[in-house]
């Protein structure tokens, strides 16, 4: 058997497994091998029947026996029941609402149950009965449920006579409907073994092993599959982790370098020059704003390309540092050339922000002899407009495009429209792109690639990103910080709401309404769920809600809705009327864009708290975070468990966005963290990501490693995993 086998080679699948291994991605021995447990049970955790207890969450091994399909007596709710035994007592098992799950498992079986424990009245008869049915009036409700071939050693191996299992932790897996922890486990098991690790090639070096203490790859596999102890496990995943951030930074550091070979503009003024611009704006720069700019065009100097990301919280100025890095390019002459002025590209993710940045800057460079446009999917526009200078006007998609290719527009906003092959610059010398994470590599490197000669490259994000994440995905970039919020904006006042306040809630928001003041709710969902449909998310939807609202608490306001089922022209429409006050309460689902600007919204309300992550109630707050006034954040939630309410105390006490996600990073589990969809990165990673040492540790090997063998040609093995890598097509957004 080989790596690339198909799992077929290894043993017979049944379809409802082979879909349920396509869901999972599951193809051949190897990559079941990489399907690493995200925990383990502790046999010393586990217990016997006679020892359970009302509220337990426990492991039970068992015979399972009485297995029938009923109905409730008054609730009629179908349902599964059985019987499970071990040699200290017996228990009944209910599955509400899941009788198929009777049908699963054959009689007499032996099998693992996984639960929490519920009780019923005992009846008057229950304390005459034997000692060995223990606890009659505890049930298990709708626990999980597996067949297993033996027990593990100190778990009831007299009753069944199993030799047990030879390791004291049980691997939990991720599953998928039709394959159980115990079928993978089981596989797993058959693969290690067949000899297959033998055969294994470690990509990572000797010496870096050793220095770090991490184990060999084939020793790490069978440690995560089958450790003896915690302390393997511990290792196995360390060395894993460490694998995936050391190639992550392989790969950005080699692209820094490939990066830092490429000519650039040589763009030479100083802050002087760039103070007669930032005067004209209403408020003084904060000092980070001020050493965000001095970076900048330190870099814009060097003649090498810049490739920097600025991080900052909503409402922390990045947009001003982006116009006063911008002022500096489009007052500058190509070379050689004592007309004309060096080209800025600024790209944002949707439509409606575009609008709002091509606005933005007509504002700050209308004083100035130059031409700005706007290219998005709707059309085009100009600034200045022939028959009224102050404003803008509809050009066709050809003349705007000649007028780029020959240098007459100095600035172009746009959304993907501008990374087109018909869009081709003259001088392109600084690309800005605004909330870089919504974009892919590949657009964003068609953005910076239009030129022989490479454009500087600024990457703006108001997702607060953990340092370590950062540094980590973001390896090819330098970064800049602004965390600081300029004078006179007071912190936001959070206010988690129970379902008892709704209404006094309400009226606090009604006062701020009748003082001018504009308000956001927003809705987990767009429609009511459907009452059929068994697993449907129950939460507030915005169509419904703007609804109950206009027709029982504030009838006096103009309410509008706002979801990403509307056309981009509608959602334009129902933005520029909330701009313009002519809305006063806009209910939404989290499409409201980062960036959208309406100073007068002073309040919001998120409703469902507990369906969205930190950072993404850090960032819906931001919305309300525009002016001098007092900003409000109401956050309903329908449930005020334990970790609920850790979550929004977190929530209402951070100072700022990147205290809360370093908070995500820190106590949300493996797979629930912020981001391991969004960034590409595995759940391993991003637990060794709580770790900057280890960060740190796997960059500084990586520039290492690169700068004494460039090409990597000394090291083989790991040149071809990080091709295979490649191949796989690892976003790392």
């Amino acid at each position: 058997m080989k790596l690339d086998s198909p799992l077929e080679t290894l043993s017979r699948i049944a379809e409802p497994e082979r879909k349920a291994l396509k869901k999972l991605r599951i193809k051949t021995a190897e990559d079941l091998l990489y399907h690493f447990p995200t925990r383990y049970g502790d046999v010393a955790e586990m217990r016997t029947i006679g020892s359970l207890q009302q509220g337990d969450a426990v492991v039970v091994f068992g015979r399972i026996s009485k297995l029938k399909a009923s109905k409730g007596f008054r609730t009629k709710i179908t349902m599964g029941t059985a019987e499970l035994v071990d040699d200290t007592g017996k228990i009944q098992i209910v599955w509400f609402n899941q009788p198929y799950i009777a049908k699963m498992i054959p009689e007499g079986a032996l099998v693992r149950v996984e639960g929490k424990l519920s009780a019923r009245r005992a009846k008057p008869s229950d304390a005459t009965r034997s000692p060995l049915h223990a606890t009659p009036s505890l049930y298990f409700s709708n626990p999980k449920i597996e067949k297993v071939t033996s027990v593990p050693q100190g778990v009831g191996d007299s009753l069944f006579g199993g030799e047990g299992e030879s390791h004291h932790l049980h691997p939990v897996y991720p599953e998928s409907r039709g394959i159980t922890t115990n079928w993978l486990f089981h596989h797993v098991q058959k693969i290690i073994a067949s000899g297959i690790l033998d055969s294994v090639i470690d990509p990572i070096p000797p010496e870096i092993l050793e220095k770090y203490h991490l184990p060999t790859l084939k020793t790490a596999l069978i440690f995560i599959h089958a450790p003896q102890n915690k302390d393997h496990a511990v290792a196995a995943r360390k060395r894993f982790a460490f694998e995936e951030v050391f190639c992550i930074q392989l790969e950005k550091q080699k692209e820094r370098k490939l990066w830092q070979k490429e000519k650039s503009f040589t763009i030479d003024k100083g802050e002087e020059h760039i103070e007669m611009f930032t005067k004209r704006f209403p408020f003084p720069f904060t000092n980070a704003q001020n050493r965000a700019i001095s970076g900048i065009l330190e870099d814009f100097r060097k003649g090498v390309p810049m490739a920097r990301l600025l991080e900052g919280d909503v409402g922390s100025g990045k947009t001003a540092v982006a116009a006063s890095t911008a002022y500096a390019v489009i007052t500058s002459r190509p070379k050689d050339q004592n007309y004309g002025t060096l080209q800025v590209a600024y790209m944002a993710p949707t439509e409606i922000l575009a609008t709002q940045q091509f606005e933005s800057f007509i504002e700050y460079f209308k004083h100035l002899p130059i031409n700005m446009a706007l290219i998005t999917g709707s059309g085009c526009r100009k600034f200045p407009s022939k028959v009224d200078p102050s404003g803008w006007t509809d050009i066709s998609r050809n003349q705007l495009l000649k007028w780029v290719k020959n240098g007459e527009i100095a600035i172009l906003v746009g959304t993907h429209a501008l990374i087109q092959k018909s869009v081709q610059f003259k001088h392109l010398a600084f690309a800005i792109i605004d909330e870089q994470h919504r974009f892919g590599v590949n657009q964003r490197k068609a953005l910076v690639h239009k030129e022989i000669r490479m454009p500087h490259l600024l990457s703006m994000t108001a997702t607060p990103i953990p340092r370590t994440l950062a540094l980590t995905i973001y390896g090819d970039l330098d970064l800049t910080v602004l965390d600081e919020l300029p004078p006179g904006r007071k912190p936001i006042i959070t206010e988690p709401v129970a379902p008892k306040d709704r209404d006094a809630t309400y009226e606090k928001i009604r006062k701020e309404l009748q003082a001018g003041r504009q308000c956001y709710i927003i809705t987990p969902r767009i429609d009511e769920p459907d009452p059929d449909k068994e697993f449907a998310v129950q939460a507030r939807s915005a169509k419904a809600e703007a609804k109950r609202l206009k027709e029982k608490v504030f009838q006096e306001f103009e309410i509008g809705v706002m979801h990403s089922k509307l056309k981009d022209t509608e959602k334009e429409r129902v933005m520029e009327e909330f701009k313009d006050g002519k809305i006063h309460i806009l209910v939404s689902t989290s499409v409201v864009e980062v960036g959208v600007n309406v100073p007068n919204a002073t309040v919001i309300i998120i409703e469902g708290a507990e369906r969205f992550g930190l950072s993404q109630l850090h960032q819906l707050r931001g919305r309300v975070l525009r002016s001098s006034h007092q900003a409000y954040c109401y956050v309903f939630t329908e449930s005020m468990g334990a970790k609920t309410i850790e979550r929004l105390h977190a929530l209402k006490t951070a100072k700022n966005g990147f205290e809360l996600a370093e908070y995500d990073l820190k106590f949300r589990g493996a797979g629930e963290l912020s981001g391991s969809q969004q960034w590409g990165v595995s759940d391993v990673a991003m637990e060794a990501l709580q770790n900057l040492k280890m960060v740190e540790a796997a960059r500084a090997e990586a520039k290492r490693l690169l700068e004494e063998d460039e090409s990597l040609s000394h090291y083989p093995l790991l040149q071809s995993h990080l091709a295979a890598r490649k191949k796989e097509e690892i976003h790392f957004e």
